[in-house]
Parts: C-alpha cells; structure tokens; sequence
C-alpha cells in the first residue's frame, strides 16, 4: 500500500475493511470524510476494545489535515501523542519503555527498547507507513500537555479570572455563570445542592453582577459583602443572612488555604482560542490531563473547559466544513443519563449546536449506558468495539434504532458479537450503510499512562513553569513600573473644574497622575466594504517640560470611560507630585482639541487582504485570525470542490456500476446453463455407452439416435462454456472501466490543491479616519496605580 493510497484530500485514514466471517483483514481502506465528524461521534467499547488507538488515530488523522484538537484525557493515555519519533530508533524509544514490561520479557531495558522500535517500524509498514507520516504529523500541528491543578505540563490558570470574556452573549452568559458557579460550589464540597439552593442562587448572582470579582481571592470578599442589597425580590438578609454567608466565605477560603492551590491561579489563561493555535497561527493538539485530580477537582476542569469552548465555539462563523474538534476520552460521569453535574449542560449544548459552527465533538466510553440519550441521538457517527455484556449491546443497539430508520437489529447483533480487539463496526448516517474495519497502527507510540515525571519530559524542558497569566501581567507605563520610587505625599488638592478619575478600581496605595483619552473612531471604505467604530482609550503622561502632554508618547489603557470612578483610594495611599500645568482646568480643552487631532493624525484601522482569494481580515482581527480563516476557507472549499467533482462522477459511476451488476447477473446465469447443459450432456453419453454394452444388438437405431443427441449435447456444452467466457470478459471490462473511473477520480481529487495560510501572499491595508470621524468622548486627569 503507497501513501498515496489513503493521503486524500479531507479524509482520515481509519484502517481497513474487515471480513467477520472469515476474521481476515481486506484490502479496502476505510477512509472517513472530515466534514462527516460535524455531526459529531461517539466510540463505545469495553476495556482492551482499542478504544484508545481509534481516538488516537482520529487526533492524529485531523492534526495532519490542519484542524485543531482540544482532548479531554481523564485516563492519562492521551499524553502519549507527545511520544512521536519519525527516526523509529531504539534511543527515542529507550527513555519511555517500562522496565517492568522489559523483565516480563525477559529483555535489558535496552533490549526492550530494541525491541518495540523494531515493532512499532513493522506495526507501520503494515499499514502502509513509515517515519515521513510520523514528520508530517509533527510538521502540521504543535502539540501542547495542559495539567491543570499541577506543574507536570503546562499548567491552566483556570481559577485566575473570574470576570466574562469582551462581548459575551446571554446565552453564553448564563451556561458560563451556571456551570461556574456548580463548578465552585462542588470545588468547595457543596456539590449535591439542588439547581435553585441559594447557595448556586448567591455565587450566580455575584458572577452575574457588572462588577464580578476578578479571581476567587475577589468572590471570597463578595460573597462576605455582595455588590447588591436583593436577590430576587428578596432582601440580601433575608434570602442570606451574613452569618450563613461567613460559613460559605468559610469553605472558599479554605480551599484557597490548600497547600499547592496557587498552581490553579498560575499558568496559562484559559483561552480556547490560544490552546487551539500558536501565536502564529499554527494548528494544536491541546492535550488537557485530568487523571492526577481528584473526582470534584476534574468536574470542576471539565465544566470550565466546555463552557469555555461553547463560548468560543458560538464566536465562530457557521461552516460545514471541520474547523475543530473536540475529544474526550471515558466521559463516564459527565454525561449521565439521569443526573445533572455541571459539565452536562454546555456538552448537550455542544452536541446541538457545534455542527453549525464547525466544531466536531467525538466521546468515547465503555458502558453505553454512560451516556444520556439526547446526547446519543445527536451523533451521526457510532464506533462500536467489542462490549462487555448483553446489556450494553442491547443499548447500543436500542439507541441506533433511535437514529436510523430501517435498521436490521438481529443482523447487528450477530455483527456486534463477532467483533475482536481493534476491529470496529463503524455507522455513519453519511454512507449507505454499516463497515465492519481494523484500525490502522497509530503513528504515536502507545506505552500507557505516564507518571508525573515521565510528564514533565514528555512536555519538554521548562514546561511545568507557571507562566505568568494574562490577568497578572504589568505592561503599564514604562515610568511607573514595578519598583520605581514615589514621593510619599497625600493627595493633591485638584480644582473641581478639573475632571479627575482612578483607574483600575482605585484599590492601589500608590499613584502617578497621568491624561486619560478616550475616544470612538468611525472607520468607512466603501471599496472594502468597510463601515466599523472602534474606541480607542489611552493614557498619556504629563510633565512640566514646555510641551506637557505629547501623545505620540500616549499607551493604551484598558478602561473605558464607563470603568472610571471618582475616588476610592485608600486612606493611607500616596501620590506623586502633578505637574503644575496638571491643575489648569484651561489645558484641558486645548488637551482635547490636540488629541482629537492625534487620533485623526495617528490612528489608523489596519487590515489584512489575501488577493489570491479576495478575502479582507474584519476590523480587529489579528493576522493569525485572519490567517486562521483563510486556512477555514480553503478547508470548505477543498470540501466543495471535492463534492463537485464527486457529483459529476456520479452519473458515470451509476452507469458503471448497473453494467457491472447486469454482467454479474448474465455470468451467474450462463454458469447455471452451462452446468445443466455439462450435467445433460455426461447423461447423454452415459446413456448411449450402457446402452452400446448392455443392448442386444451391436449397435441399434436407439443407440445411433442417443449417441448422436450426446455429440450435440457436448457442441452445446462447450457454446454455454464460451458464453460464460464471454458474460465473464463483458464483467471484467466493466469492472476494468469502473477501476480506471476511480482512479482518474482519485487523480482529480489528488490534483485540488488547497490554500496553504502559512505561505499565502497577504498584504497590509491602512484605513485612515476621515474627519468627522472621531468623536472625543473623555480627557481627564487619571489616577493610575503604581505596581
């Protein structure tokens, strides 16, 4: 078998057809269409199914096609994808085999080594494969171990930042506060309360509130003192008494009080967005490890992470080509069929919705009964392995019938039985019907569940590092950053026509005056199509130089106008000394004159065009967003020129294949008259020699008359013998026809050649404001905190 046999365009190579009768592996290939994963997956089998190499398999088959992978890995054996080695040498191998399983074979460490590379390089050419498709996997999507709660990889700063994402929907809002606050109250050990406790009632009103605490240190404060009086109609005392809500206070705090809790506030921010693609754009099999936490401890990882990704997931434009895909791995427990943890809700939703937007969900488990049947009804796709009991299959089959009309239950059943380790019977409402197929040697090496330290060296050097989240990160002023020294004075008297405000809540004890400039910016180009505001918000310093404020020096700040407030210092707070042009209320409006005149000057909206394909980036997205549409794009067009060239093919492959199906009908019927003519004709002749031997005379008129029948019969024989050659040759012709049809199918499909987003010509359009275009809407003096 070539790579070029099942190298296709937007199609996962899954294995081969397999023959139950006969237990024999057949030479079709199974190869699964991309965009068939929008209606999602579900792989169901009992422990030793190969349930693990079929989910590794698919990871594999779609980081090759560029589309990128967030696996949910409660078990631990999603982390040997990291364990990829295109050289198929014994030293890449040696630091990951077991010494135990080398001394159960009676092998060195080494030897062992030896041993599985030399396997796992006749595993692959087997398949058809070798160390290239191993360098093509790892050149086409970077791989990422995510440990939240841990430093073994990278870990998740899942608990950092409370607040909601830019622009949230209220769909997205209230999935996001519900499983939140489920996922903290559980975290806190109240994870038996009923939907509507006032306990989920009181979290969920304080993520709801405009000033939702930055972090869960900030919800241990809110919820000791909330930022409102009522919950429902209610008074806060009344439906919360304080003293209830210091026993709640209580709970979060010690949790926070745990030793090691800080690792869940450090790290990477939870952004699917960046778990999904590099800063460049590239796509990434972000491996999330749950299998070192406790029970409460991954519910409370699961539920983030899919609120998470429903959110991003709604972000996206509608697509039915794959843009993502969702993993998960034993999802026993986060999806009942009869309970409601916090991870039920947002994968429901995934299941009902993704579709549209792209994302792919596939989950995978032993026990179909694991699973609620809303879910399992959304699902185009079944896996099914070999099962445990009766039961289970009587499952399986009861939720097929659910999905699939006409379904032949008893000859699915005699299929389930018959199925072995790595062989699948895989249903897709896509094809026409059921295949039975073995799975192909996956590229990564399957050694097991790694350890902690196995971890860290599987994630690479430095990878258990917390890296600094991006709500912790200081990028203020250059003047003011961590460590410069302030005067220790009180606060400057400023005059009441001078607008003056604090940014960043006001909660710092020391503090640089600064000009504060806010703005909205109306962008138009009609030959682009362009018609957007954006604000723009930025602090500039002010000296006492013969120029004060020069906003060529102005940074952006991440307030807006709306996040001022008046005051709110703390008493024992000092301030740096202000300019004195700071204190003339005069300055101020010659202030806002030059900065509406620096906007007009400096400002401008920058976009992305792609000739090739006359694709234009949206106002505010990046260059890797841009680029990641642009690969979106070439995905759904790939798709739609490979389903072109199949519909015109289709005419000529249905008048083939009725060709075929006439001549297979017409050889059947000349070997059936062949043989009744060979059978009539040894009659013929056996009759006339007893005849011969056995009559009075020599040779009589009878026997004359017999002999010559049976000289006639054999003519007759050998012309149904020629028919039978002839009906034989008009099959062969058909099915030679129908092969070279294929093949110039497969040759044009082959040709297609998709856009490559990391080598597209992409050029830099400037879109400058026009006048009139920037409304000035604040210039005041601002409070800006020194870290």
């Amino acid at each position: 078998m070539a790579a070029a046999d099942y190298e296709k365009l937007g199609a996962f190579y899954l294995g081969n057809e397999y023959d139950l009768a006969t237990g024999a592996r057949r030479p079709e290939l199974v190869l699964y269409d991309s965009k068939d994963l929008v209606t999602h997956a579900v792989c169901v089998g009992m422990t030793g199914s190969g349930k693990t190499g079929l989910g590794i398999g698919l990871i594999e088959e779609a980081a090759i096609d560029g589309v990128p992978v967030l696996a949910i890995d409660p078990k631990g054996d999603l982390a040997n994808l990291l364990l990829t080695f295109p050289e198929l040498s014994p030293g890449d191998f040696a630091p990951w085999v077991d010494p135990a399983d080398a001394a159960r074979h009676n092998l060195t460490p080494d030897a062992f080594a030896a041993q599985q590379a030399e396997r796992w390089k006749d595993g692959l050419a087997e398949w058809g494969q070798d160390g290239s498709r191993i360098a093509r996997l790892r050149a086409a999507a970077d791989f990422r171990l995510y440990t939240p709660g841990s430093r073994a990889g990278v870990p998740l700063a899942l608990l950092n930042s409370l607040r909601p994402p830019a622009n949230e929907h209220d769909d997205d809002a209230r999935t996001r506060i519900t499983t939140t606050a489920s996922s903290l109250l559980a975290l806190a050990g109240l994870g038996d309360l009923a939907p509507h406790s006032r306990e989920q009632a009181l979290v969920a009103a304080i993520l709801s509130d405009a000033g939702a605490p930055a972090d869960l240190p900030g919800l241990v404060g809110a919820i000791q003192k909330p930022p409102f009086d009522t919950i429902g109609v209610l008074d806060l005392e009344t439906f919360y008494p304080a003293k209830d809500r210091q026993e709640l206070a209580l709970r979060f705090n010690s949790v926070l009080a745990t030793p090691g809790f800080e690792v869940w506030l450090a790290g990477d921010p939870l952004d699917i967005g960046s778990m999904l693609y590099t800063p460049e754009g590239k796509p990434r099999v972000a491996i999330v490890s749950i299998a070192h936490l406790g029970d409460t401890e991954r519910m409370l990882v699961v539920s983030l992470l899919l609120s998470a990704l429903l959110e991003w997931t709604r972000r996206q434009g509608g697509t039915s080509s794959l843009r993502a895909m969702l993993y998960m791995d034993e999802v026993f427990g986060y999806l009942p069929p009869v309970a409601n943890p916090p991870s039920k809700a947002p994968l429901l939703t995934l299941l009902k919705q993704a579709r549209a937007f792209g994302v792919g969900v596939v989950l995978s488990t032993q026990n179909p009964v694991d699973l609620d049947y809303k879910g399992l009804s959304n699902t185009g796709t079944w896996f099914l392995g070999k099962l445990q009991t009766e039961r289970d299959k009587a499952r399986v089959l009861d939720g097929l019938e659910g999905v699939t009309a006409g379904l032949d239950r008893k000859s699915l059943d005699a299929t389930l039985s018959a199925l072995k380790s790595r062989v699948f019977l895989m249903h897709n409402v896509h094809e026409s019907g059921p295949v039975a197929f073995e799975t192909r040697w996956t590229l990564s090496y399957l050694r097991g569940p790694m350890g902690r330290e196995e971890l860290k060296r599987a994630s690479g050097t430095g990878a258990g590092a917390a890296r600094p989240s991006a709500a912790t990160t200081n990028g203020g002023d250059p003047a003011i950053r961590r460590g410069t020294p302030v005067p220790a004075s009180p606060r400057p008297v400023v005059p009441a026509t001078v607008p003056e405000y604090f940014l960043g809540g006001g909660s710092a004890t020391q503090w640089r005056g600064v000009l504060y400039g806010a703005a909205r910016i109306h962008y138009t180009e009609a030959r682009l199509g362009i018609d957007t505001t954006q604000d723009l918000h930025v602090t500039a310093p002010i000296t006492d130089g013969p120029v004060p404020v020069d906003w060529d020096t102005s940074e952006p700040a991440t307030e807006r106008p709306e996040d001022l407030v008046a005051d709110g210092s703390a008493e024992s707070a000092t301030f740096a000394p202000l300019p004195v042009a700071a204190l003339d209320a005069r300055k101020y409006a010659a202030w806002t004159k030059t900065f509406g005149q620096w906007v007009l000057r400096a400002e401008r909206l920058m976009l992305y065009s792609a000739p090739a394909v006359k694709l234009t980036s949206h106002a505010g997205e990046s260059e890797r967003d841009f680029r990641l549409r642009l690969a979106q794009a070439a995905r759904e067009s790939r798709d739609a020129d490979v389903q072109k060239l199949r519909d015109r093919y289709a005419p000529k492959v249905a008048r083939l294949t009725q060709r075929i199906q006439t001549a297979e009908t017409g050889v059947a019927r000349e070997q059936d008259q062949a043989s009744q003519q060979r059978t009539q004709t040894m009659v013929s002749i056996g009759a006339t020699v007893i005849g011969a031997l056995l009559g009075r005379k020599a040779v009589s008129a009878s026997t004359l008359g017999r002999a010559t029948t049976a000289v006639r019969g054999a003519g007759r024989s050998v012309k149904e013998s020629q028919d039978v050659a002839r009906a034989q040759d008009t099959l062969t012709a058909a099915q030679e026809e129908m092969k070279a049809l294929e093949a110039e199918l497969a040759e044009e499909i082959a040709a297609l050649t998709a856009l490559d987003p990391a080598g597209a010509a992409v050029e830099t359009i400037e879109v400058k404001p026009k006048r009139g275009g920037v409304d000035v809407r604040l210039v005041a003096l601002a409070w800006k905190p020194i870290e």
